[in-house]
C-alpha cells in the first residue's frame, strides 16, 4: 500500500544517494509472506555502491530507522525485508476504505487526459453473436477502469457499416424483393439474406457473376445512388435498434456510434494527400503505401475499382479522433487476426508525420471458438449472444428456485447472475488467449465464476444483516492480527494498484483474478473465525472488515460490468 511504501522510501533516502522515485521503483512485494510485506532487493545497488548485495542489505538494516509502522526490518540474503505491524496494517487499510467508500481504488492519475476505446464494432445487418462478447465487454471494462483512474473516456462503437459486404446484401435483397417488405425487415432477415447470397454463389458455379454485381452495388453506394443509400439506411437503422437492445441488457454504454460510413469522404482526401506527398503510389490501378522497409506488405488504400478499404477509413478516423479529442491513448479492442492491419495503419500514420501514432494501441484478443467448430456467418453457424444470455438466465432461475424459492425478485436476480456468468466466463481469461466456449463450463455456478463472486458479496451482506444493530462508525482495528486477517488486509490494500496494473496492461482479467483471490481469502477466513461473537470490540472490527470486503467486491465487479444482487 502506498502509505507503507512512502514510509520505506522516507527511511531509505538518507542512506542512499537516490531520488524517491528511484527507490520506490525498487521496492517489491515478496511472494512468500515469511519474507515480509515489502522488500528492497539490493542486487541493483551492487554496481552503484561497488559492494555485494548481502553486505549492502546488512549495512542498511544496521543503519535504517526501526519502529512503527514496522515490527522489524531485517536483511536476508541480499534483501532488506520490511514487516508491517499487523494492527497498523489493518488500521491504515480499513480507515482508507471507510473514508473513500465507493470511490476506494479510484485516483486522479489520468486527470486532464483522454482515452478513446474503440470496441464492439459489429457489422450491421447481422445480429450480435457470442463472439462479440470479447470485444464488447473487454472494451466496456477498460472504459470503466480508465474512468476510475480519472481519465476522460470515450466509448466508441466503430460500426462496420460500410464495405463490399453491403453490396452482397443488396444483391440478395433485390433477388427476393417481392417476398420482403422494406419497412418490416428484421436483423434475422438480413442475416438470412447474407447467408443466402453465398448459397446463391455456390449454386451459380464457376460462371457466377454475383460478386461483380455486389461490387457494382457498393460502387453505387459510395457514389450516393438514392436506392443504394435508402437500402443501406434501412439495414443500418434496424441493426442499431437490435444492437441497443442487447447492449442495454449487458449494461454497456457508448458515447458515439460513428462507424466506417462517417469517414468515406475523408478517406478520399487521405488518398489524395498521400499520393501528393509521394507516400502512396498507384499500382495496377490500385493505390498503396509501400511498407517494404518495415517488412510489411503494402497498405492497400483504394481498389482498382475506386472503392476504399478498412485501412483508408481507419487512417481518416484516427485523424478525426485526434483533431477532435486530442487523445492520450486510442485503444482498438479488435481481434488478434487484425495485427498486421493495425501495424500497417499505425505505420502509415507515423509516415504522415503524426507523433501521436505512437499512442494508438491495438488491444488485441484471442479467438473465441465453441465445442463444435468455429463461427462462420456466411454458413449461418452463428451462436447468437442473446440465446446464450437467455440460457444462462434460465439456468440461474432454476438454481434460485431450488435454493431460495421465497426470494422476492427472482427474475431480476436470475438476470444479474446469468448475464454475469457469461461476462465473467470470458473476461476472466487473459485477453490474448484463445477461449473455447463450452456450455457446461461457462454456466457452472461453482468455482472461478461470476456467480461465485456474486454469492461472496451476498454472503458478506448476510453476515451484516445478522448483526443486531447499526454498524459501528469505527473500531479497534489493532485486534485484527490473525494470519487470515493479515492476508485480507494486504489484498484489500492492493486494490488501487490492481486497477492501475489493469489499465497499464489493458487487461481486465487482472481485476477478475484479483476478485477470485479476494473471495477465496474471505472464505478461508470465514471458515476459521467467527465475525459476530461475545467479544464486542473484536466483533465491531470484523464487521467493518466485512463491510470493506463488500465495498471492494462490489467495486471490482462493477469495473467488469457485472451487477451485484443483494440476495441470491
Amino acid at each position: 500500500m502506498k502509505t507503507f511504501i512512502t514510509e520505506i522510501v522516507r527511511r531509505l533516502q538518507p542512506l542512499l544517494d537516490m531520488s524517491a522515485s528511484e527507490i520506490e521503483s525498487l521496492v517489491q512485494v515478496p511472494i512468500e509472506a515469511s519474507m515480509g510485506d515489502y522488500a528492497l532487493p539490493c542486487f541493483q545497488l551492487a554496481k552503484k555502491l561497488r559492494k555485494a548485495p548481502a553486505p549492502i542489505a546488512d549495512d542498511l538494516a544496521a543503519r535504517i530507522e526501526q519502529g512503527t509502522p514496522f515490527d522489524r526490518i531485517e536483511a536476508v540474503k541480499g534483501y532488506l525485508n520490511f514487516f508491517v505491524n499487523r494492527g497498523k496494517l489493518a488500521e491504515v487499510v480499513l480507515r482508507r476504505i471507510i473514508a473513500d467508500g465507493e470511490r476506494y481504488g479510484e485516483s486522479d492519475a489520468g486527470q486532464g487526459r483522454t482515452v478513446i476505446v474503440d470496441f464492439s464494432a459489429p457489422n450491421i445487418a447481422k445480429p450480435l453473436g457470442l463472439h462479440h462478447i470479447r470485444s464488447t465487454m473487454t472494451g466496456h471494462a477498460l472504459c470503466r477502469i480508465f474512468a476510475a483512474l480519472g481519465y476522460r473516456t470515450i466509448a466508441w462503437n466503430y460500426l462496420g457499416d460500410w464495405g463490399t459486404q453491403f453490396g452482397k446484401l443488396m444483391v440478395s435483397y433485390k433477388k427476393r424483393e417481392n417476398e420482403l417488405s422494406r419497412g418490416e425487415l428484421t436483423v434475422k432477415d438480413l442475416l438470412n439474406l447474407y447467408v443466402q447470397y453465398h448459397r446463391d454463389k455456390e449454386e451459380a458455379g464457376e460462371e457466377e457473376t454475383l460478386d461483380d454485381e455486389a461490387r457494382a452495388w457498393f460502387r453505387r453506394l459510395e457514389e450516393g445512388d438514392a436506392e443504394a443509400v435508402e437500402l443501406w439506411r434501412i439495414f443500418r437503422d434496424e441493426s442499431l435498434k437490435e444492437f441497443q437492445r442487447i447492449y442495454d441488457r449487458l449494461g454497456v454504454h457508448f458515447d458515439t456510434y460513428e462507424g466506417e460510413s462517417r469517414f468515406v469522404r475523408e478517406s478520399q482526401d487521405v488518398i489524395r494527400r498521400l499520393l501528393d506527398s509521394g507516400l502512396a503510389v498507384k499500382s495496377e490501378g490500385a493505390v498503396v503505401v509501400p511498407l517494404d522497409p518495415w517488412k510489411m506488405p503494402p497498405c492497400l488504400l483504394m481498389k482498382k475499382d475506386g472503392t476504399t478499404l478498412y485501412a483508408t477509413r481507419d487512417v481518416a478516423a484516427a485523424e478525426y479522433r485526434q483533431a477532435n479529442y486530442s487523445f492520450d491513448r486510442l485503444l482498438y479492442v479488435v481481434g488478434s487476426q487484425q495485427k498486421l492491419h493495425f501495424r500497417q495503419v499505425f505505420k502509415v500514420l507515423e509516415l504522415m508525420g503524426y507523433e501521436w501514432s505512437a499512442r494508438c494501441v491495438h488491444t488485441d484478443f484471442g479467438m473465441l471458438s465453441f465445442t463444435g467448430g468455429t463461427f462462420s456467418t456466411r454458413r449461418g453457424k452463428l451462436i447468437l449472444l442473446e440465446d446464450v444470455l437467455d440460457r444462462a438466465v434460465e439456468i440461474a432461475r432454476a438454481i434460485i428456485e431450488e435454493k431460495n424459492p421465497t426470494l422476492e425478485n427472482k427474475d431480476e436476480v436470475a438476470e444479474a447472475v446469468g448475464v454475469g456468468a457469461v461476462i465473467f466466463g470470458d473476461i476472466k481469461h487473459r485477453r490474448n488467449k484463445d477461449v473455447v466456449f463450452d456450455w457446461d463450463t461457462a454456466l457452472n455456478f461453482d468455482g472461478e465464476t461470476g456467480p461465485y463472486l456474486q454469492y461472496s458479496y451476498v454472503r458478506l451482506g448476510g453476515i451484516i444483516r445478522k448483526y443486531d444493530g447499526p454498524l459501528p462508525a469505527s473500531a479497534n482495528f489493532a485486534l485484527l492480527t490473525t494470519d487470515e486477517e493479515r492476508a485480507l488486509m494486504k489484498m484489500l490494500g492492493d486494490f488501487p494498484a490492481v486497477i492501475g496494473r489493469a489499465a497499464e496492461q489493458y487487461e481486465p482479467s487482472i481485476v477478475a483474478s484479483y476478485m477470485l483471490d479476494l473471495s477465496s481469502a474471505f472464505n478461508t477466513f470465514y471458515q476459521k473465525h467467527r465475525v459476530i461473537s461475545d467479544a464486542r470490540d473484536l466483533t465491531h472490527a470484523r464487521l467493518l472488515l466485512v463491510q470493506a470486503l463488500r465495498t471492494v467486491i462490489r467495486k471490482g465487479l462493477d469495473l467488469l460490468g457485472i451487477k451485484c444482487p443483494e440476495r441470491m
